[in-house]
């Protein structure tokens, strides 16, 4: 299988996953992140790795890591595996990586809007490795956050605070900025980033419809135009209820809003999504551990 052509529209809001299972409990991952899904493979023990890593085996070309995700979740983790459990191939954050999974049990297309983001009450924790869940059935599928989890085993994959030293702190455009990210550990690191580079004036919401409500907001301030009240908007692409390529088209669309730049944020760009993000507007596409060209970005735009 390969997933990236499969959802051809754009900013419909839309999107489709790949439901399997794990110890009878169904997970879900965007199709835009998988490349392939095979049968499991035999593969080379990596010394002194993470727990959490499986191996590394010959893929095509490539040389993949293989993360365990039953014992990432705590379920089936002493489990032998075979040729009826499942390799989920993905790439994200720039890096090619496979999941081990027991069960495939097909694509399912849904609308953000169907998805609600878990309650920190049932799942113990503000921000966990839930991104979201939708019912199926009498059940539930859990979207997984991909990113955290690979975040977790491979610090080095994920947005490095650090490096923003080398962007400078200098003195910067200090009207607001919207960061939308539907989580809060990777929406507060963008804003340290940014609070570090210079800009001091940050507004945060959690998705692209609470995004939308703020910029309406804004829009009823008719004394200035939005690009005055507004440097730009950093959007996040995956996120319950509205997502980053429905909020930019319907940005680009409004007669008034259109002028704000928006700069899409996220694991999943590519060349492919690229040429969706090109298709609603977007000002700018960066994945999302290169926060250093983020920055760059921004001050590019607002200089423009």
């Amino acid at each position: 299988m390969n997933g990236s052509n499969i959802l051809l529209e754009t900013g419909t809001n839309e999107l489709e996953i790949v439901e399997f299972q794990i110890q009878k409990s169904n997970f879900g991952i965007n199709v835009a992140k998988v490349k392939e899904i095979i049968r499991y493979e035999k593969t080379v023990k990596i010394p002194k790795a993470h727990p959490c890593i499986h191996g590394m085996f010959k893929w095509r070309d490539s040389v993949v890591s293989v993360i365990d995700l039953p014992k990432y979740l705590n379920l089936d983790s002493d489990k032998v595996y075979s040729n009826r459990d499942f390799f989920l191939i993905t790439y994200f954050n720039k890096t090619m990586v496979a999941f081990i999974v027991s069960h495939v049990i097909g694509i399912k297309r849904l609308s953000w809007e169907e998805i609600e983001k878990p309650s920190s009450t049932i799942y113990g924790e503000v921000d966990g490795i839930i991104n979201g869940v939708v019912k199926n059935g009498d059940g539930l599928v859990s979207i997984l956050d991909f990113e955290k989890i690979l975040t977790d085993i491979s610090p080095g994959t994920g947005i490095q605070v650090s490096r923003v030293a080398k962007a400078g702190n200098k003195a910067r455009n200090h009207k607001p900025i919207l960061i939308v990210d539907d989580s809060q550990t990777l929406s507060r690191m963008i804003e340290d980033c940014l609070t570090k580079a210079g800009y001091q004036d940050l507004i945060t919401a959690s998705n692209g419809k609470e995004a939308w409500d703020i910029l309406q907001k804004i829009k009823e301030q008719d004394d200035k135009p939005p690009n005055e009240l507004l440097s730009c908007v950093i959007s996040d692409i995956e996120m319950p209820q509205m997502d980053g390529h429905h909020l930019t088209k319907r940005i680009k669309e409004d007669p008034i809003l259109h002028t704000i730049p928006v700069i899409l944020f996220s694991s999943l760009i590519s060349d492919d999504m690229k040429q969706k993000g090109e298709k609603v507007g977007a000002d700018a596409q960066i994945s999302k551990p290169e926060i250093v060209n983020l920055i760059n970005v921004i001050d590019g735009l607002i200089e423009k």
